[in-house]
């Protein structure tokens, strides 16, 4: 058994994917500054104190220290850079001194030249005239450089170490706010523009779930094009999909209209014997009553019975409505013959039966008037069906016509349309008086009358609800009647386009 897979939307797995790679992005950057930020800034500044310690020496080799251009560069390299400057010449006399508490490196600068500093020290490099070392235990810690040129020139500078510290913190800090807020503003963004993304995907994802279901009325391209002028592979893929669905739908047809043909050319070969004898045999009794009213009322012209010109006037009416009556019920039989014997063509295609329906009604709107008669149908929207559209209408016809024939009390019929799962039920129902129940199940005969003289009045064949069966068995569907306690009620039903947007009933 197959397990049912959990829908996760496309948005969602786009959106999480880009804001965990953007999350984890800066969260490596925060983690590489963290780890080594600080020994990076250190080595920075340790290159600042050499370049100061390079300026220092040039200035002894060129005689220069005592310049304003010499004390100008020192003052900026201190400001610049959080970096206290001692300098003194041959003589231990003071050249430079920066304003940021040079002059308490002085003494310091003695201790370690003439080797009296009890200061604790720890050694990072040592070159010909220079040292650099961290001294000072915990927060009191500087990076210092300090040596004797060859030139007599003394020298010191420190930085704190604090300082690189506080600056590498606020660095981490910073970068992590930033990550948070960068993480969310870009979440929010990549939000939107997923939803731009895939929002195509989405509509080709519903629009295949509903080709799933034969329905092939949603198409792709009038969204996508109003948003957006460029053509790209999700574009090429959606006309694809209208090309697949437009295929689809006229193979479908073509494939139901084969199966439809094919089970009647299954049952065809074992009813043609028995339907031609019982076709003969009804015919010859249908037509034995008029011929002998024609044969008789002629006759009687010819022998010229009544002298009156009334009343050869009213034998003349009942030839030709006698011919009349025949002539219509030999293209009923011509049309049921066709049904039986299989030579009329279903054709099987998809249409709306609402459309069908109301076409109709408004076209008999003038007979149910003439007959004081109110035809009602519920507002209800389209119904697409797969079926032989004309033949529908073949069948609604017969049975509205029925009603209108048989309607009385009230003066109403109903016209309603029930869905049922993958078909729709319609009903048409007219007031009147009950069709008995030993008469029920053959009606559906053919020249079978359930009141003959009244059938007669209204020139009926005894045909109609027979090439209702042929038809509705042609199309492999149902059809009944039922009695209900004003009236009577005709029924059949046809295979729907599914659709779960459409309601169970109207």
């Amino acid at each position: 058994m197959e397990r049912k897979r959990r829908r996760f939307s496309i948005r969602i797995q786009f959106a999480l994917i880009f804001i965990t790679l953007m999350a984890l992005t800066l969260f490596l950057c925060w983690l590489v500054n963290t780890l080594f930020l600080k020994e990076y800034y250190f080595g920075e500044k340790r290159q600042i104190i050499y370049n100061a310690y390079v300026s220092i020496r040039d200035a002894a080799e060129q005689d220069s220290y005592g310049t304003d251009a010499f004390t100008r560069k020192l003052e900026k390299i201190c400001q610049t850079y959080n970096i206290t400057i001692c300098v003194t010449d041959v003589n231990s006399q003071i050249k430079y001194v920066s304003q940021n508490g040079g002059r308490q490196l002085e003494a310091k600068l003695y201790g370690y030249i003439f080797g009296v500093s009890d200061e604790k020290v720890q050694v990072l490099e040592r070159g010909d005239d220079y040292w650099i070392q961290i001294t000072g235990p915990g927060e009191g810690e500087f990076l210092e450089m300090y040596g004797r040129l060859t030139s007599g020139i003394s020298f010191i500078m420190q930085t704190p170490m604090e300082s690189i510290r506080e600056s590498t913190r606020l660095a981490n800090r910073f970068l992590a706010y930033v990550g948070v807020l960068g993480t969310l503003l870009g979440g929010i963004v990549i939000w939107m523009v997923s939803n731009r993304i895939t929002r195509p995907i989405t509509r080709l994802s519903y629009i295949s779930e509903r080709m799933v279901h034969l329905d092939f009325e949603a198409k792709y391209g009038a969204e996508r094009h109003r948003e957006s002028k460029v053509y790209d592979e999700i574009d090429m893929l959606g006309e694809n999909i209208n090309k697949l669905s437009a295929s689809l739908e006229k193979s479908i047809s073509d494939l139901k209209t084969a199966n439809n043909e094919l089970k009647r050319d299954i049952e065809k070969r074992v009813q043609i014997d028995e339907m031609r004898k019982e076709f003969l045999a009804n015919v010859s009794h249908e037509l034995k009553t008029p011929i002998a009213l024609i044969q008789g009322y002629a006759e009687g012209l010819q022998e010229e019975i009544n002298d009156d010109a009334q009343s050869r006037q009213f034998y003349c009416d009942v030839i030709v409505d006698e011919a009349s009556k025949m002539n219509t019920m030999v293209k009923k039989l011509l049309t049921l013959n066709q049904l039986e014997f299989g030579n009329d063509v279903v054709n099987m295609e998809r249409f709306d039966l609402v459309t069908l329906i109301r076409n109709y009604l408004q076209s008999a709107q003038i007979l149910t008037q003439q007959q004081g008669i109110t035809a009602h149908m519920a507002d209800c929207g389209a119904v697409y069906v797969w079926a032989d559209e004309f033949k529908t209408e073949e069948v609604f016809a017969n049975y509205f016509t029925n009603a209108v024939n048989h309607c009385e009390g009230g003066k109403k019929i109903e016209i309603s349309l029930q869905q049922e799962p993958g078909r729709v039920r319609v009903s048409v129902f007219n007031t009147g008086a009950p069709i008995p129940e030993e008469s029920l199940s053959h009606i559906w005969e053919k020249f079978y009358k359930v009141d003959k003289a009244r059938t007669r009045e209204y020139g009926g064949s005894g045909v109609g609800l027979s090439i209702v069966k042929a038809i509705m068995e042609s199309m492999n569907q149902e059809y009944g009647v039922e009695n209900r306690g004003d009236g009577v009620v005709f029924w059949f039903t046809l295979e729907t386009v599914q659709d779960e947007r459409e309601s169970a009933e109207w």
